[in-house]
């Protein structure tokens, strides 16, 4: 797409020079002017609503989405997570898949080795196609009335809210996915043992904290990139812990948790939802039950990995809609978050009183 634009420029210039150069020779006019006035006219676009070009205008929006949806993920907790983006390929008409190979094993690490030929060991693994989740969002008419009568840029804000929308929606989902599916030997959930908030919930107390670090120390979970992500309840929970611990945990100037105990701390809002008696998550979207909590889910970033696909909007002019007279917009994004291995991940659930 890129290219496409780049080359439409190109052309653009070009035919402006030698068209430029014919309409200065025949009138007598500079040169310069008429060549840098019939550039800047081609650069308009055409058809929208009567006055743009449809298709420089959705490669120029397209990249705006693109660029507003990779902004919002570098202030959340999906920054610095391995991006596996470049090998993203088609699959098929329309999907959008990567291939990753599993690797289930390690290979065996010599010390002070002495017998060579040093043995041969085959790491076995299988190509398995992982298909990107597709984000659409519904289509938003715009009428002509709207375009040529409102004092701001409608098309900008229905521009900016479905980017808003999508970003909102797949860094909800990336959390949901690396959150464990329930309590296993190697990726341990816990549950809270503070005392009764008020509502029937017990907070996460400094205790819980290091009881989780202990379990991941002993599971040998690699202490660089221990990210921890609290819900609000849990990060509501710290601050209500004594003076000293709230100065040693909260940055009062950026608003953000101090790292601590070996994790990086972010925060949430949306988190997702466990059974606390179970352990187990629920579905993505399900609708929680009274006894439902919020989790903080523990990731480790040797064990994350995110690839975005392609993003496309969708557009049809009113010119082409004779009742309504409305133009329709919509985008469409290829995204996911996952774990790479099931291991080196882990929640806190608030247990109910």
């Amino acid at each position: 797409m890129k290219l496409k634009i780049v080359l439409s420029f190109c052309f653009a210039f070009l035919l402006s020079i030698f068209a430029g150069a014919g309409i200065a020779h025949a009138t007598g006019l500079p040169t310069a002017p008429v060549v840098g006035t019939l550039f800047t006219a081609s650069l308009v676009p055409q058809d929208l609503a009567g006055s743009f070009r449809s298709g420089v205008y959705k490669e120029v929006w397209t990249g705006e989405v693109i660029k507003a949806l990779e902004a919002a993920q570098k202030t959340t907790f999906l920054e610095g997570i391995r991006d596996y983006s470049q090998y993203v390929s088609a699959v098929g008409d329309e999907a959008q898949g990567i291939h990753m190979t599993y690797f289930g094993v390690e290979p065996e690490v010599l010390i002070n080795n002495t017998t060579y030929p040093i043995a041969i060991q085959e790491l076995n693994g299988e190509d398995v196609i992982i298909t990107l989740d597709k984000y659409q969002t519904k289509a938003t008419p715009v009428t002509d009335d709207e375009l040529y009568a409102l004092a701001y840029d409608k098309m900008k804000v229905v521009k900016d809210a479905h980017a808003n929308a999508i970003s909102k929606t797949k860094v909800k989902k990336a959390l949901h996915s690396l959150a464990p599916g329930s309590n296993t030997a190697k990726m341990p959930v816990i549950v809270t043992t503070g005392p009764d908030d008020g509502t029937g919930r017990k907070r996460l107390t400094y205790t819980d904290l290091v009881n989780f670090k202990i379990a991941l120390d002993n599971l040998e979970v690699p202490e660089e990139g221990r990210r921890l992500v609290l819900c609000t309840d849990h990060e509501n929970d710290l601050m209500f812990q004594d003076q000293k611990f709230k100065d040693q945990y909260y940055n009062a100037s950026s608003g953000k948790p101090y790292s601590q105990l070996g994790f990086e701390f972010h925060s949430f809002m949306t988190s997702p939802y466990y059974n606390p008696a179970t352990k187990e998550k629920l579905s993505f979207g399900a609708v929680p039950g009274a006894t439902s909590r919020r989790a903080t889910i523990f990731f480790s970033l040797e064990r994350a990995s995110k690839a975005s696909g392609w993003t496309k909007m969708y557009y049809s002019e009113a010119a082409k809609d004779p009742q309504m007279q409305r133009n329709l917009i919509n985008f469409r994004h290829h995204y996911i978050v996952m774990p790479t291995r099931e291991e080196g991940r882990g929640a806190i659930v608030s247990a109910n009183v």
